[in-house]
């Protein structure tokens, strides 16, 4: 029985938002730009578009994009950004009936809010991608440099727990680059690229206020993009290419 309220998770808490300026303004272009080497001709499936601002980068490389998202609400508000280039399902991952295949499916900071991770990543595999096309999966990452400070601060138990704000917004886990794989290999997608996605050693919030500054340039963002290449494990969120196994 799944008795979640979609609607509320996305909402912020007292101590947590859902997402910050440092996600749509840093995250979302890096995460393109690891992303747009790999992408196939043909049409995008994105699982989970939140109110649709990721899913306004995408417009300028496909034609045909639908998204499934689960909270109504979200789906409302991407209508009204989006307008009608883009076709909307308001469903559960679980039980969606799609009517195609997709050349490229993302699935960006969704996996952790799953009941069932594994049996979605069957579904991808199994009914919605297409023979030759790539899926991208994104997820937080638990060894990220802000997170293993703040378990050394006494506020996290330890790299891969969830926090009651964490909790409230419907995560079930944090994962990690190995236990991401076991997940994806489990579903019997096949992992083509694995890597990380920006270096970082400062929570969102603390981002988010030092971009109000003049202390971070644009060089030194892209500076830790390319850090983050290095250095896989030390990046705010992990990143696997997967194509059908």
């Amino acid at each position: 029985m799944n008795n979640r309220d979609y609607n509320q998770e996305f909402k912020d808490t007292k101590d947590h938002n859902y997402a910050y300026n440092f996600d749509f303004d840093v995250m979302h272009p890096f995460m393109l730009k690891s992303f747009s080497p790999f992408f196939k001709k043909g049409n995008l499936l994105e699982l989970g578009s939140f109110k649709g601002d990721f899913t306004k980068r995408f417009l300028p490389y496909f034609d045909d994009i639908t998204c499934v998202e689960a909270s109504d609400e979200a789906i409302e508000i991407a209508k009204n950004n989006l307008g009608e280039k883009v076709k909307f399902v308001n469903a559960l991952f679980e039980t969606v009936t799609l009517p195609k295949k997709y050349d490229n499916i993302v699935l960006t900071h969704v996996l952790e809010h799953l009941d069932d991770p594994v049996r979605v990543l069957k579904r991808i595999n199994d009914e919605w991608l297409t023979d030759n096309g790539r899926f991208f999966l994104v997820c937080p990452n638990a060894n990220a440099p802000s997170r293993q400070i703040a378990v050394k601060m006494g506020l996290i138990s330890h790299n891969s727990a969830v926090t009651p704000s964490e909790k409230e917004h419907g995560h079930h886990i944090t994962y990690t680059l190995d236990t991401l794989e076991r997940d994806a290999k489990k579903a019997g997608l096949k992992v083509i690229h694995r890597s990380g996605i920006f270096f970082k050693a400062l929570a969102n919030f603390q981002w988010d206020k030092l971009m109000q500054t003049d202390i971070i340039s644009k060089e030194y963002l892209d500076g830790c993009y390319e850090l983050g290449q290095q250095y896989p494990d030390l990046c705010s969120s992990i990143f696997l290419m997967c194509e059908k196994g």
